[in-house]
């Protein structure tokens, strides 16, 4: 790995007869790099993915919104499915180069559907709008009518989701791999690049991408991804002499489902009989005893990674709500000679570039490019010098705390605004299409929530990344990254789904007579509830946490029967 210091776990690596440690760190750069690359192809996805269905195919806003969620939603739900398939039958250097490859066929599809004659070929002709009565009155609803190329789009977006959330599952554990036997610390410094590595990806596709997409065209902008994806896999089969690989060992998760299905309902549960046909030999290696440790193991971490999905809810604040509050703030010109440009909607008079809305998300990846290396190479030595270097489930906890910091920050500024809303105070500024009515607050008085949300996901998603990898059983690992990935997922879409909750009548966030506004809404109040759930969740963290530890260094965990533990 990068900057990896040389050591006692180098000769551990050279007497246990392993890859030398400069394979090893050359296969940790290349999973790094291909990490990049892939992040940077699925931010190009999705980051541009509303305006495109909305703008280039004609949908209507709310039916471009519902995709964009169910493939965000899908890119992390399906992850356990990637990483169980990789444990029983492909093993995780076979899943990725797969996965990979059903990148390239399903971004090359949705790359041919921004193609007039692509789209024509895989979609059919455009259909006529069909004849209807003339409104009885004006203002009188209309249905919407159906979404072209939506059966296309939607295989094309979920094969897409299934591919990136297999690498998302399989990728990280397949990397932290290459650097086990390079010491203690070795596993941790990984995960602090590896992440590193995704926001360099997000850099890529928010700076190059999203610009393409929006002012050259989507052909080229959806060509961007797929190239990025080909790269990867040309990477990935590059390094392959180099990497460490393993066959697949079979998954327990079977097991662990027939012993909670004995434990739950013992009533239900039948045991097999020695006469049954479809009795399957146990696995190579794996006893019932270790079965049961395995089974104990993964029903104490389960608490901690659930746990975590309150905190999920408030970071994917960052890319709905604070967006949204940033549009009703006041964003200055950048080129303040032409006086057609206002907010967002930046460009030269003559039909110029424009900058594009997906560059407000750059502040929270900038803070983690800056941070990660500054706490792998200054602060994280600093602390293990003076044996003062926290726990993974120590740092979640912190993590917490800076996440309920952001929300709380939110809402203070939201609280704010209003105060010059409620006093006709307001600036009007156009941001696309759309007009808001905005306070006459700069948006970088938002920048403090998004720097606490910054370095709440280095403290809180990197180790939750370690402590997933690691305390996972080894037959276990690729399911048990998959159900960190998917955990997260359920974290935004209870967001969106209290998001929807209060957009009700006389739910703080319902105000129709603003007409996209938010300025008639309570938006502060949503955010100091969830500044209470992330309290509550990281209060009830922190005693589940304290639990599992005790748990680890009891003696009956010590001498019992051990997990294979990764």
């Amino acid at each position: 790995m990068p900057g990896e210091p040389r050591g006692r776990g180098e000769r551990r690596a050279l007497l246990a007869g392993g890859p030398r440690p400069g394979r090893r760190r050359a296969a940790a750069g290349a999973v790094l790099l291909v990490q990049a690359l892939e992040r940077a192809a699925f931010f190009g996805v999705a980051g541009n993915l509303v305006l495109y269905l909305n703008g280039s195919l004609r949908w209507a806003g709310e039916q471009a919104s519902r995709a964009a969620l169910v493939f965000l939603g899908a890119s992390y739900l399906l992850a356990p499915v990637g990483g169980w398939l990789a444990d029983v039958y492909l093993g995780r250097f076979r899943a990725v180069a797969l996965s990979l490859l059903l990148y390239l066929a399903a971004g090359g599809l949705l790359a041919a559907t921004a193609l007039p004659d692509g789209r024509r070929s895989f979609c059919g002709e455009v259909p006529q709008a069909p004849v209807t009565p003339a409104c009885p009155a004006p203002g009188c609803p209309r249905p919407a009518p159906a979404p072209y190329c939506a059966p296309t789009l939607y295989t094309c977006l979920l094969l897409l989701a299934l591919a990136a959330s297999s690498v998302r599952s399989n990728l990280t554990s397949f990397g932290a791999d290459q650097v086990l036997g390079l010491g203690r610390h070795a596993s941790r410094r990984f995960f602090n690049w590896f992440y590193w590595s995704i926001n360099v990806g997000a850099v890529l596709a928010l700076l190059v991408v999203a610009f393409v997409q929006q002012n050259m065209g989507f052909l080229l902008g959806y060509s961007l991804p797929v190239g990025c994806v080909g790269l990867a896999f040309f990477v990935f089969l590059f390094a392959t002499p180099v990497f460490v690989t393993k066959p697949p060992e079979g998954s327990q998760v079977s097991s662990m489902l027939r012993l909670a299905l004995q434990h739950c309902c013992p009533g239900l549960w039948r045991p097999p009989s020695a006469r049954d046909p479809e009795l399957r030999p146990p696995q190579p290696g794996a006893s019932p005893e270790q079965d049961i440790a395995n089974f104990q193991g993964l029903v104490r971490l389960l608490p901690v990674m659930v746990t975590l999905v309150p905190y999920w809810m408030v970071y994917f604040q960052m890319q709905s709500t604070y967006v949204l509050q940033g549009l009703h703030l006041h964003i200055p010109n950048i080129f303040p000679n032409y006086p057609r440009n206002s907010s967002a909607a930046l460009g030269a008079p003559a039909g110029g570039y424009k900058i594009p809305e997906a560059w407000l998300l750059l502040a929270n990846v900038v803070v983690l490019l800056v941070l990660v290396p500054v706490k792998d190479r200054l602060l994280d030595p600093w602390l293990l010098r003076r044996q003062l270097l926290p726990s993974a489930l120590q740092k979640m906890a912190l993590g917490m705390c800076f996440s309920f910091a952001s929300v709380l920050v939110a809402g203070f500024l939201e609280m704010k605004r209003l105060e010059y809303i409620h006093h006709n105070q307001t600036v009007s500024q156009q941001i696309g299409d759309s007009v808001y009515y905005a306070a006459p607050l700069s948006v970088w008085w938002q920048t403090p929530q998004y720097l606490l949300i910054g370095v709440s996901e280095m403290f809180a998603s990197i180790p939750g990344l370690e402590f997933a990898y690691s305390e996972a059983p080894r037959s276990m690992q690729g399911a048990v990254m998959g159900i960190f990935f998917s955990l997260s997922g359920v974290g935004s879409l209870l967001g969106s789904g209290l998001v929807a909750l209060l957009s009700l009548p006389r739910g703080w966030l319902h105000c129709p007579e603003d007409q996209g506004n938010i300025n008639n809404c309570r938006m502060d109040r949503y955010f100091f509830l969830l500044a209470g759930v992330q309290v509550a969740a990281a209060l009830l963290f922190v005693w589940i946490s304290r639990r599992y530890e005790r748990a680890a260094r009891s003696p009956a965990a010590q001498s019992g029967p051990g997990r294979d533990r990764g």
